[in-house]
């Protein structure tokens, strides 16, 4: 198989979407369809820009999963907000935007763009599943920084992050990784876990930031050598000693939650970029109001088929 593989992290791109163009585009039905647009736009950006021969939208089917929220109560607990208090890191859907998610999924439908999820899992973790799993090289498009821990520039694993906005879109791989954090992508996860991730309700461990992180994991490797260095007494300061062995607990199931799933049962095919049709594309665009977005995205995607 010759080809390159686009996953598509979709709940991050549509609340983007949904935050950044205008509410002011409504269907006849006088639903709300800014998210479907930008979402299509960035389609077609990123199709014509990183020219997938694949391509796969990945689903949120259980966005804050219960056996993550057991291990760590407070995982994205701060999301769970009322609609009118939501903004771009909710995932409590606005209303306004939940009415477009059905609209969503029909035009990638209509635009044959496969969507995968799997139960009780975040679409990171079919994203990491389809990434590990895939004889392809991979471009992994989302705004969260968790999923560095996939970069593998063996592989040709890399991520298009989306967090400064889709017009500075950034390709991080394991030197871009290297140059920002002093680690390398494999130790991404533990870094993270380290660290801690407030947009995630992370807590991380208290007194440790990014610096003392990356330093521990140079010195350790990873999150058991550090632990069995703290333990033994050695290799670190005191204080970080300290701070290491209080947050024992927090170490022993952070993890977990961190680590994206690898092992799911979703398989990467079929997912080839074919050509959409034309008359289907017109019906969805006249249906919701949608301009030129939805031709723009089936032209990218018929020159890539």
């Amino acid at each position: 198989m010759t080809g390159r593989l686009m996953l598509l992290d979709t709940a991050s791109l549509y609340f983007r979407a949904f935050y950044g163009v205008p509410d002011r585009f409504e269907s006849p039905d006088g639903r709300p369809v800014n998210a479907v647009r930008g979402l299509l736009d960035m389609i077609a950006k990123l199709v014509a820009a990183y020219e997938p021969t694949h391509l796969i939208a990945c689903w949120d089917d259980d966005w804050r999963p219960q056996w993550r929220v057991d291990l760590i109560p407070s995982y994205k607990a701060h999301r769970v907000v009322e609609p009118h208090d939501a903004g771009p890191d909710a995932e409590e859907v606005p209303d306004r935007l939940e009415v477009q998610v059905p609209v969503i999924r029909e035009a990638l439908g209509v635009l044959g763009i496969r969507i995968a999820g799997c139960a009780e899992h975040e679409a990171d973790d079919v994203i990491g599943t389809l990434a590990t799993v895939s004889d392809l090289p991979t471009d992994v498009v989302t705004g969260d920084r968790d999923l560095f821990q996939l970069v593998d520039d063996a592989r040709g694993v890399r991520v298009i992050y989306t967090g400064r906005g889709m017009s500075n879109l950034d390709d991080v791989t394991a030197g871009t990784i290297a140059e920002r954090y002093g680690i390398g992508p494999a130790q991404y996860a533990d870094f993270a876990v380290l660290r801690g991730d407030a947009s995630d309700g992370l807590p991380g461990v208290a007194g440790v930031g990014e610096k003392t992180a990356a330093t521990l994991l140079t010195t350790h490797e990873n999150l058991a050598g550090i632990l069995r260095a703290a333990e033994a007494g050695a290799g670190m300061s005191a204080g970080v000693r300290a701070k290491i062995l209080a947050a024992a607990d927090y170490l022993a199931v952070a993890p977990r939650v961190v680590e994206v799933v690898r092992d799911l049962d979703v398989s990467p095919e079929p997912s080839r970029i074919s050509a959409p049709d034309d008359a289907a594309v017109a019906a969805l665009a006249a249906r919701w109001s949608l301009g030129d977005r939805a031709a723009r995205a089936a032209a990218a995607l018929a020159a890539r088929a």
